[in-house]
């Protein structure tokens, strides 16, 4: 009989996972991990986080786009990877805030920035990480930190979130797309001797 109360006391002593946790790991994916890593290892933390998220954000629906607002949205981005040639930190910063413009005419929160990351991460999880690089970029400036090849390729994530809720806002968007940075053309900034070469300062 002591046996038996020391089994059962030893089992309600074991840390519980709670139900969900899978869930949470599949809709998260990277955040996720992510998420436990900035509480230092501890799960229920991060899934309290996560959940808080879902909670608050997790009900979003998405605002449509005319024909004509999704044509402006692609032309003003096919503007900013041609302006990226010759000014890598000014097109970051024209994509940051084009994006976060695309953000609330799609439904997302306006009223923080930090709002607006965390809805991103409970629809876009697989591209959030690319919105606060995008953001940490262009908040330096064309003197920050970045090697153009840096720039480059945060330019190019920015525009698979971009993409993604171009054509689905909250709540429409799926687990993850294919990379389509095989059919991305950003050009690498010109080299001073290019410039000089062409006829340029």
């Amino acid at each position: 009989m002591a046996l038996v109360v020391v089994a059962v006391v030893g089992i309600l002593a074991l840390p519980t996972v709670g139900p969900g946790n899978g869930s949470l790991q599949r809709r998260f994916g990277p955040e996720y991990d992510r998420a436990v890593a900035r509480h230092d290892g501890d799960v229920h933390a991060a899934r309290r986080e996560l959940s808080e998220r879902l909670r608050r954000h997790g009900r979003l629906r998405a605002r449509p786009l005319s024909a004509e607002e999704r044509r402006q949205y692609e032309a003003k981005w096919r503007r900013i990877q041609e302006r990226f040639v010759d000014s890598p930190g000014a097109a970051l910063g024209e994509a940051d805030h084009l994006l976060t413009q695309l953000l609330h005419d799609r439904g997302y929160p306006s009223d923080a920035r930090e709002h607006q990351v965390a809805a991103v991460s409970v629809h876009h999880p697989r591209h959030v990480e690319a919105f606060r690089t995008l953001r940490l970029l262009a908040a330096a400036g064309a003197g920050g930190a970045g090697g153009t090849e840096e720039l480059r390729e945060a330019l190019l994530r920015a525009r698979d979130l971009f993409r993604d809720v171009l054509d689905a806002g909250p709540r429409e968007a799926g687990a993850g797309r294919p990379d389509e940075r095989r059919r991305l053309h950003v050009r690498r900034p010109r080299s001073r001797q290019d410039a000089t070469t062409k006829g340029g300062v």
